[in-house]
């Protein structure tokens, strides 16, 4: 238990996403599993808030995203209702140059920024299927532990277009081109044993063991130094996209940044003095 922190801060009545804070850990789950678990606009939203309030809340330290029943996430909700919006001149068609642009942009691009940006780990718990925009929630998550014969499918060839959401991004950046592609391409399952070969997953258990593998890893990081994990995550997440010269300098910027938080005062001094050091997260 992180110390200052009580076991439960919060439980969402949220029927659809599930939100819980324990342990300095804040539990967002998927709960639509007769939908398997797409997303729908409000609820991507609510996700959304769900994050950012993470990243300033000092009571919570790291981020666990899993789902109810056999899937994950089988990518957005294209049965949801998407109306509204200004109304259209007489005779303009009802879809204009643009209109998919900010449709992408602002919803499921911002999804995954919102995972990548979120300044808490986010652990993410792979119980079953993962498609679509659920396989770039797989890609952007921090770690990922999935139960065995959970699938991670680029779907969106199935449907004849292309992937969104961040995609290509992060699929190129995790496996590489050529593999991209055969993904991409095909739309095949990806079981998860495979992707831990590859390095999308970290770790692989049985169905029954989730939920304690995701417990122990998320309550291991809710007692670390949290602004040194943050600033690490924002090190790596930016260093395949950079020149060496670059990284180098914002390698060392970060280092003056974390040298003046209270954890760093503690590890060092716990070091000295030969203790288990105690984090408080800032």
């Amino acid at each position: 238990m992180v110390a200052g922190s009580p076991t439960v801060a919060a439980v969402s009545d949220e029927h659809d996403l599930l939100h819980e804070v324990r342990h300095g850990v804040a539990w967002l789950t998927f709960n639509r599993p007769d939908a398997g678990n797409s997303v729908t606009p409000d609820q991507r939203n609510r996700l959304i808030e769900h994050l950012d309030a993470a990243s300033a809340d000092p009571a919570v330290r790291c981020v666990v995203l899993t789902a109810n029943g056999r899937h994950f996430c089988t990518g957005a909700d294209l049965r949801a209702d998407r109306s509204g919006g200004a109304a259209r001149p007489e005779g303009a068609p009802d879809r204009m140059v643009g209109d998919a642009t900010r449709m992408i942009a602002g919803g499921a691009q911002r999804l995954i920024s919102a995972v990548l940006d979120c300044e808490k780990p986010v652990v993410l718990g792979l119980n079953g299927t993962a498609a679509g925009l659920g396989a770039h929630l797989v890609l952007a998550a921090d770690l990922v532990i999935a139960v065995a014969g959970a699938k991670i499918i680029e779907v969106f060839v199935r449907r004849g277009i292309i992937p969104d959401g961040g995609g290509p991004y992060l699929l190129t950046r995790a496996v590489g081109p050529h593999k991209a592609k055969e993904l991409a391409f095909f739309g095949d399952d990806l079981l998860a044993e495979e992707a831990a070969v590859l390095g999308i997953v970290n770790k692989v258990v049985p169905a029954d063991d989730l939920e304690a593998a995701l417990t122990e890893w998320s309550e291991r990081l809710a007692t670390g130094p949290t602004r040194a994990i943050a600033t690490t995550k924002w090190l790596i997440n930016r260093a395949v996209d950079q020149d060496r010269h670059t990284a180098f300098g914002e390698e060392a910027m970060a280092q003056e940044h974390v040298m003046h938080t209270y954890d760093m005062g503690e590890g060092v001094s716990a070091f000295v003095e030969r203790r288990d050091a105690e984090f408080k997260g800032w």
